[in-house]
């Protein structure tokens, strides 16, 4: 995922009472989520880590690419960009310290990112040679619901792949039967089953070498790939 993040932070001088300025201020932020065509994005979650205190602030885009949050000032912070079974680290941006007479507008931050058009469920395992979801798989799972809850119009297929060990039609019947689990994993939690398509791919689209084994291991994986 491609990122371009531009800010800008604005300041009013104002004379208020000395009381008002017992608590440190915050600096009232919009920020703008789109592709690089200028396209808002819904849906997408963004996190701010203020690198002295690591407290955290969350919001997630409106259908207009907009939402709204107050940072306090005079802190640097780091844009965290929130995916499924991940959060990557993007940039970083920083609120200057004002004076006691001095109080922040409202300021406006665009992020641009291109979202991928596929990506591997890393943490989603099955028991061997079986379709049984293990358990260490349900926090990634989860955090492809709450997406899927975030971007209600999102169509999915998951994508099922094994290596070459054994005979193709096993391979093939394997391959569906896990994404079908999967599948099944996110019907179960609400998502509507119009919204997902299962396909078993066997060990037709290798990612690397099947003569060792961790090309094997990368083999052996469970894709989603956005059909709109």
């Amino acid at each position: 995922m491609k990122t371009i993040i531009t800010t800008s932070i604005f300041l009013l001088s104002l004379l208020l009472p000395q009381a008002f300025w017992s608590q440190a201020p915050s600096a009232p932020i919009e920020v703008f989520v789109s592709n690089f065509n200028n396209k808002p994005l819904k849906g997408e979650q963004i996190i701010f880590v203020n690198q002295s205190t690591k407290k955290t602030y969350t919001g997630v885009s409106n259908v207009k690419g907009i939402f709204n949050v107050d940072l306090p000032g005079a802190a640097t912070y780091d844009i965290k960009i929130k995916s499924v079974g991940q959060t990557a680290e993007y940039s970083t941006f920083e609120i200057p310290k004002i004076e006691a007479n001095q109080m922040y507008s409202k300021s406006e931050i665009q992020i641009m990112i291109e979202p991928p058009k596929s990506f591997t469920l890393n943490n989603v395992l099955f028991d061997t040679g079986k379709s049984t979801i293990k358990s260490s798989s349900f926090s990634e799972l989860n955090d492809l619901v709450a997406m899927m809850n975030l971007k209600p119009t999102l169509k999915i297929e998951i994508a099922g792949h094994t290596d070459n060990v054994g005979n193709k039609e096993s391979n093939q019947k394997l391959s569906e039967e896990r994404a079908i689990s999967v599948q099944n994993y996110l019907i179960k939690k609400g998502i509507n089953k119009s919204r997902v398509l299962a396909k078993g791919y066997g060990d037709t689209q290798p990612l690397a070498d099947n003569s060792i084994e961790t090309g094997r291991k990368q083999n052996r994986r469970t894709e989603v790939r956005i059909l709109n």
